[in-house]
């Protein structure tokens, strides 16, 4: 119960920020399109354990747009995802882990201007990691007893196998998608960004 608390209070946080800053509808309605669309992505491969193309979304997403517009689209990815494929506690965790996965990219982005395909494999490939090992500390919080050191790496390593599936799957759509979806994102971010500064 405290770990949800302090989940639940962390994502509400920034989704305050994310409600201060003012936003036009255009870059509200495309937040809102790339949240559905990583989101929905998620439905069709739920059959094929651990592959789905929503990290990679969330992930390009962050990376363009920035890190907290990249954190809004993880979290509300997972919670509509979940509205087809099942609510229950673990959906904060996943809120949290897909959010972060958005952010850290959007955190990279904003350090690095010219978007790097290799680069960005990597970091899909690691988050296929980061996003089980966020998801195997709840694991072993709400369903493993003891809580000792033994039984937290007997989690993980019988995690292994899906995490690595994971990670290979955003890989293959990094590397399958990644070039198109930038390019597209960052025409259209720029795109919003011109008109801005016209008004």
């Amino acid at each position: 119960m405290l770990s949800l608390a302090i989940l639940f209070i962390s994502i509400a946080l920034f989704f305050i920020m994310f409600e201060r800053e003012k936003k036009t509808a255009k870059e509200i309605s495309l937040i809102a399109t790339l949240a559905t669309l990583a989101a929905v992505s998620r439905v069709p491969f739920a059959v094929i354990m651990s592959v789905q193309p929503t990290t990679f979304i969330v992930m390009i997403s962050g990376y363009v747009l920035g890190p907290h517009i990249g954190f809004i689209i993880g979290a509300t990815a997972a919670l509509v995802s979940n509205i087809f494929l099942g609510q229950g506690p673990w959906t904060p965790w996943q809120m949290m882990a897909w959010g972060f996965a958005g952010f850290s990219t959007g955190v990279v982005g904003l350090k690095i201007e010219k978007f790097r395909l290799s680069s960005f494999i990597i970091m899909a490939f690691l988050w296929g990691y980061l996003f089980g090992w966020i998801m195997n500390l709840w694991h072993w919080i709400g369903f493993v007893y003891p809580l000792n050191l033994k039984t937290f790496i007997a989690t993980y390593i019988a995690s292994f196998p899906f995490d690595t599936l994971h990670a290979v799957g955003n890989a293959l759509f990094t590397l399958l998608f990644g070039n198109t979806v930038y390019k597209v994102l960052d025409r259209y971010k720029k795109k919003i960004t011109f008109e801005r500064i016209e008004e």
